[in-house]
């Protein structure tokens, strides 16, 4: 009986420990979920803090900014729009640098040639002699030729051929024109000049020799002003004088006399009925650097014409 009893006691024993067994396999150790939880955080590392800031995005190239010098040299009458132009064009890139001299439109024509320029300014068309040799004529501007006299003098209008007669010294006297009892003092231009040489062709004071050769018609006592800056004082100190200039030089200090009716405007010019003008010419000799291409560009462009319709006509109108 005893022996059953421990017999018993012993299965009762053995089954508690089995299921002891069991219930210990099917339950977790307490740390386990902490590594899980570790482990799951490390298996993410792509995932961003809530509060890093997104990435900027990288900068896209640009363009490298314009740099040089660029030699300008000619005309006095371009000199003060190119010297505006390269100011504008200046104040956009400060790393160019325009230089801007004058010396008439022949020093232009020949310096271009010479390549002791970038650019040779001109305020005429250029010559047989000096065509087909390389140079690429850019016109920036229309520009118009007054024929200036002292405020005071009463004549206000001439003739084409009454000017001629003047210059080649056949009228002497302001009154053989409706003006005083005075003579004329003539001025000029000196020989480099391109609104000398524009007013000469205009005014056809050349005569052709049989030899080609051409013969200045213009009077041995006309006196020469080397500018339009020199020429315009000149003739604002003489009442008696009689000159020209560059439209664009025009102010309060002389007087333009209208020519054949018309008066001596821009708006004249464009519509035809002003025939004294020229074009402003910006030559160049060769395939141009990139700065200069890039002035160029800015002169013929809106923003440059605008600058030049100021005072002058633009190369569009």
């Amino acid at each position: 009986m005893k022996n059953k009893k421990v017999r018993i006691l012993t299965a009762v024993m053995l089954i508690v420990a089995m299921f002891t067994l069991a219930a210990c396999a099917q339950t977790p150790v307490t740390d386990e979920p902490a590594q899980e939880t570790k482990q799951q955080t490390s298996e993410k590392p792509s995932e961003e803090p809530a509060d890093k800031p997104a990435e900027e995005p990288k900068d896209e190239p640009t363009e490298t900014a314009l740099s040089g010098t660029i030699e300008l040299i000619g005309s006095t009458s371009v000199q003060p729009l190119a010297e505006t132009l390269a100011e504008e064009f200046m104040a956009l890139n400060p790393d160019v640098t325009i230089n801007v001299q004058g010396g008439g439109s022949s020093v232009g024509v020949q310096s271009a040639l010479d390549k002791l320029c970038d650019i040779g300014d001109a305020s005429r068309n250029l010559k047989d002699s000096e065509k087909g040799q390389g140079l690429i004529e850019n016109v920036i501007a229309l520009d118009g030729i007054a024929v200036v006299v002292h405020p005071n003098n009463p004549v206000s209008d001439l003739t084409v051929e009454q000017v001629r007669q003047i210059y080649m010294g056949e009228i002497t006297n302001w009154k053989e024109v409706g003006g005083d009892d005075k003579e004329i003092i003539v001025f000029n231009r000196e020989a480099a000049s391109g609104t000398r040489g524009a007013f000469i062709e205009l005014a056809e004071l050349e005569e052709k020799q049989d030899d080609g050769s051409k013969k200045l018609l213009i009077t041995e006592k006309a006196l020469e002003a080397n500018s339009n800056g020199a020429l315009k004082t000149s003739v604002s100190t003489k009442e008696d004088a009689i000159g020209y200039v560059s439209l664009g030089s025009i102010d309060e200090s002389i007087k333009a006399v209208s020519i054949d009716g018309v008066q001596a405007t821009a708006q004249n010019v464009i519509d035809g009925a002003y025939t004294l003008y020229r074009p402003f010419l910006m030559l160049t000799n060769g395939e141009p650097s990139e700065v200069t291409q890039a002035f160029l560009d800015f002169i013929m462009s809106a923003d440059g014409q605008a600058i030049v319709a100021d005072k002058y006509i633009s190369a569009n109108s």
